[in-house]
């Protein structure tokens, strides 16, 4: 793992959230959170705040019993009120919506954060359901937490290109280029040009 001794090697460098934590450890910042949170925790680090003022971006909940079935509602708060996804809250939800399979999503998650990381102790349940339908990414979902789906970005955009239905082991390929992509200082995007690129490194799965 490169240790980034500047905010611009650390910002033109992927690290996983093992490596952040690993980061986080090693200079005495909090290593709890989600991938997002332990970026903006090595960012305030490099940019020169001591390490003893990096406070973690949002309280442990674990302290709080988690909440029954019948103790969810609408009012029911986000953030210090034992709330959380869960299995009770699945089975909500779905007798909410009206259908058997119900499954917690990306923006719910991307929700929940955003009012942990902003402390919004009023946002509730129903604040959570209005924003999921009248959701727009861009307003809600801030860039660093984006950051942290990258890899599964990645992934999806290697699998939709028909030229990589040349390869036998087609995601150990996409594991290959991502590795390149991910220490580079270009977007941790995945382009088709990459296979010809490093097509000398890859051509041994085609079939």
């Amino acid at each position: 793992m490169k240790i980034p001794h500047t905010l611009s090697e650390f910002t033109q460098t992927y690290y996983y959230k093992t490596e952040l934590i690993k980061l986080c450890r090693q200079w005495n910042l909090p290593t709890s959170g989600t991938k997002a949170e332990l970026n903006s925790y090595v960012e305030k680090y490099l940019k020169g705040m001591p390490a003893n003022e990096i406070k973690p971006c949002r309280s442990n909940n674990k302290t709080h019993r988690s909440l029954t079935y019948n103790e969810i509602n609408l009012n029911t708060k986000l953030i210090n009120s034992g709330f959380c996804f869960n299995k009770v809250a699945h089975q909500w939800f779905a007798d909410y919506f009206g259908v058997e399979k119900f499954s917690f999503s990306k923006k719910m998650a991307v929700i929940k954060r955003k009012a942990e990381v902003e402390r919004d102790e009023q946002a509730t349940v129903g604040d959570l359901i209005q924003q999921m339908q009248n959701w727009d990414k861009n307003k809600i979902a801030s860039p660093a937490e984006e950051n942290t789906y990258q890899w599964n970005n990645f992934v999806r955009d290697f699998f939709k290109d028909p030229a990589t239905k040349q390869f036998s082991q087609r995601l150990k390929v996409a594991s290959l280029l991502w590795k390149k992509v991910r220490i580079s200082r270009g977007k941790k995007v995945c382009c088709h040009n990459m296979l010809e690129k490093y097509n000398k490194e890859i051509e041994i799965y085609k079939e």
